[in-house]
């Protein structure tokens, strides 16, 4: 760390958990001791799947523990609260209706009209100034992987693609007219295209004036920089704003797979370190063309988030200036949000919500993708041991 960055530390404990009561970081640490063995998340996903097969009625055991330390609540009204507490310490909200693996066009459709929901509970909620989706919660994966491997639609599926479309166009343009953004998140590779090609058509239709539109990138691929560039050079030509969300990546294990299956080159990056070196130089990117880029740097990694404070510092960037965000997902990484709030840096929450019941496949993919990630689960869980000896607990 360079001498000029010596005052952006994460070690502060007392600043990170300044929000929980002792009851609640000693509820966290028994969590994250559970979910830090790869074979106790195994068991209990596979636990998860039997409640959600048989119907059991184990929700409330469900939503005293993982539920509530990762998801705001069940309904936008429950999530209140959180808002509100994050929003004091100077951290926004970005909310998520984190509802997954839905096939009917119903179900795309209340899907739908729940974000658009959202859209207007942020009237009364100016700690919400983003709404998150996938686009894969408003449509079906396999029309999208079909437009992605540039297969031709069939008459029915053509119109059902283009209700996807014409879905993820009313969100934004409500997302437009109230004055808040959309951050579209990346999903597997052979869905990507078909998501980008959205995506980048949204952003041609309401990003003329400011930012509604974000997409994201997901660095642990190779290519991403390459795009990263090549978006660039598009809305320069379509004359555009560009919303970028940049990512590491969440499906590492499964893009690998499937590659290796199929006997294609896998597009994940062949070592950390080539992840690292690219998401610093996407920050890098987007900084220097400030003027036409508004992004979020959405890490838990505690280099790079410095990387980024220590460049907005050198470059006599404002800390506030709203082109720039951090982001972190609640119930994680409190170090590295609460801290840099403190700081004066614009900072994120993705606040996830949904029905227990429904939100428990997110939950088993959250923390399946966080004890695959070498050391994260450790780093939590010695910072709330450092924080309970602080307190003397």
């Amino acid at each position: 760390m360079s001498s000029e960055n010596n005052h952006i530390s994460f070690e502060d404990t007392a600043t990170a958990f300044s929000w929980k009561t002792d009851k609640e970081l000693i509820k966290a640490k028994w969590l994250f001791t559970l979910i830090s063995k790869p074979k106790m998340v195994a068991v209990g996903a596979f636990f998860a799947g039997l409640v959600l097969k048989l119907k059991l009625p184990l929700a409330g055991l469900v939503k005293a523990t993982i539920f509530n330390h990762f998801c705001g609540g069940e309904s936008l009204e429950e999530s209140r609260k959180v808002i509100r507490l994050l929003g004091g310490y100077g951290i926004v909200t970005m909310l998520d209706h984190a509802i997954e693996g839905k096939k009917s066009d119903k179900q795309f459709d209340k899907t739908t009209a729940e974000i658009l929901k959202i859209i207007e509970f942020t009237r009364q909620n100016e700690q919400v100034p983003v709404v998150t989706l996938k686009v894969t919660g408003i449509g079906r994966f396999e029309l999208l992987e079909k437009q992605s491997q540039g297969g031709q639609l069939k008459e029915k599926q053509a119109r059902a693609y283009q209700r996807i479309v014409d879905r993820l166009d009313k969100i934004c343009a409500s997302a437009g007219e109230r004055g808040i953004s959309v951050y579209i998140d990346a999903e597997e590779s052979w869905i990507q295209e078909a998501i980008d090609d959205m995506t980048e058509k949204m952003m041609v239709k309401y990003n003329r004036e400011r930012v509604v539109v974000f997409n994201t990138l997901q660095l642990y691929r190779h290519d991403r920089l390459a795009i990263l560039e090549k978006m660039y050079q598009n809305s320069l030509s379509d004359q555009y704003y560009l919303g970028i969300k940049l990512v590491r990546g969440a499906y590492m294990d499964k893009e690998r797979e499937r590659a290796r299956e199929m006997g294609y080159p896998s597009p994940i990056q062949p070592d950390k370190a080539a992840t690292d070196r690219d998401f610093n130089k996407a920050i890098d990117f987007c900084l220097d063309h400030l003027d036409r880029i508004r992004f979020c740097a959405a890490t838990h990694n505690e280099a790079s988030c410095k990387h980024l404070a220590e460049a907005i510092e050198k470059r006599n960037i404002d800390k506030q200036d709203d082109r720039i965000i951090f982001s972190q997902l609640y119930g994680m990484s409190d170090h590295i949000s609460f801290n840099l709030a403190k700081l004066g840096y614009n900072v994120g929450k993705y606040l996830p919500y949904g029905p227990v019941r429904e939100v428990i496949p997110y939950l088993v993919r959250r923390a399946e993708e966080n004890t695959s990630i070498a050391g994260q689960m450790g780093r939590e869980l010695n910072l709330l041991k450092q924080e309970l000896t602080r307190r003397n607990l």
